[in-house]
């Protein structure tokens, strides 16, 4: 749009306009988010923070607030903006604003409300807000199956789903594209009558033969790329020698992993330097360190850095190793971890092109801010 035609105006996408966009089209997500960590790997982008790789400026609600009114932290309770820069084709800015809260749930709200904006990285004018709950678990998912196609044995063709909810569904999906050929889906969740809901869901987009486990141990075992996607206060326990030689193991949201996990295989993770972040943050935290153990994915990785025992050189962050500057493996018998925290130039990017796609489309709405004439006011 012209500014000096039209005023000053931005694109509405509602998420009925954001699934016409294509924003469950993984394919064209994995695309994007791989081309997203090409560009981080080579540092062409910017995030939060005085260092540059911040996840996002949160608000830390207090435990026993002092005001009438003032929110009360909580299980899963946060509110946030991820703000980031990308460059190379996108060369854009974006927010995501992030509320979370899991007493939603009992109002009828999805746990996590989000809205993404974009702006125009020289002017900062808007250039679109849009709704981003599909955005957010789209391009979370998208992530390991860049993962999958960078980090996986040459011979991998099975997968394992651990917790069979709606980010499990994009990751496997994202999984599936990078890997390029899948012969079977295990599956387990502790509730088995959503593993086979799962089952039946995934039937329709994915050709593969599907098995629903009882154990941890039997998803496990003949698995060459995993997928755990879990919520709540119990954590998933897995340990080495549940996996199979050359296994990749990603990790999107927390598990319970034993330290020999971190110290005996190769660590991945989506940027080392956010990560490194949360640490920071964690050390100024009114709680203490203890303040990010809900809520960040690397909390036992950072432990076992910050008392020494994890060294960086078994470390190596995504993008690098998309960019072509660092290699994941010394061996097909390797097994590898990968971690995840999620960064706002993912959003950055998937949301750009849905933006795009949206435009040639025609879909959303046009809002006006002001006239010309109110231009200088």
């Amino acid at each position: 749009m012209k500014m000096e035609e039209e005023g000053l105006q931005f694109l509405y996408l509602s998420e009925p306009d954001m699934l016409e966009a294509g924003v469950l089209d993984m394919k064209q997500c994995v695309k994007t988010i791989e081309d997203m960590f090409r560009l981080a790997g080579k540092g062409d982008y910017i995030m939060g923070g005085p260092k540059r790789d911040s996840h996002g400026i949160m608000l830390w609600y207090p435990d026993e607030p002092a005001f009438e009114g003032m929110p009360k932290a909580g299980p899963d309770r946060r509110y946030m903006v991820m703000p980031a820069y990308l460059g190379g084709r996108f060369h854009v800015t974006g927010q995501k604003w992030y509320g979370s809260n899991v007493e939603n749930i009992k109002k009828g709200l999805p746990r996590s409300i989000l809205m993404f904006s974009l702006n125009d990285a020289d002017t900062g004018a808007p250039m679109a807000i849009m709704s981003a709950n599909l955005l957010s678990a789209a391009r979370t998912g998208a992530v390991p199956g860049v993962a999958a196609k960078y980090l996986k044995s040459a011979t991998a063709e099975n997968i394992a789903v651990i917790g069979c909810g709606v980010i499990n569904h994009a990751c496997i999906m994202a999984i599936a594209e990078g890997m390029g050929r899948v012969s079977k889906v295990y599956l387990y969740d502790i509730n088995r009558d959503r593993a086979l809901s799962f089952q039946q869901d995934m039937e329709k987009e994915l050709n593969a033969e599907y098995v629903v486990c009882d154990t941890l141990e039997d998803v496990l075992k003949n698995a060459d790329v995993i997928s755990v996607a879990t919520a709540g206060k119990v954590k998933v326990h897995i340990t080495p020698e549940m996996l199979k030689p050359g296994a990749l193991l990603t990790i999107t949201g927390t598990a319970d992993l034993p330290k020999e996990m971190y110290l005996k295989n190769r660590v991945a993770v989506d940027n080392w330097q956010m990560h490194l972040d949360y640490l920071e943050e964690g050390k100024m935290c009114y709680q203490g360190i203890e303040g990010i153990r809900d809520w960040a994915s690397s909390y036992d990785m950072l432990m076992l850095y910050e008392q020494g025992l994890l060294k960086e050189d078994n470390i190596v962050s995504l993008g690098e190793v998309v960019a072509g500057t660092a290699l994941p493996r010394k061996n097909e018998e390797d097994k590898l971890l990968l971690v995840v925290g999620g960064l706002p130039i993912e959003d950055v990017a998937w949301g750009y092109d849905l933006y795009n796609n949206a435009l040639e489309k025609g879909l959303g709405q046009k809002l006006k801010i002001w006239d010309l004439s109110l231009i200088h006011i």
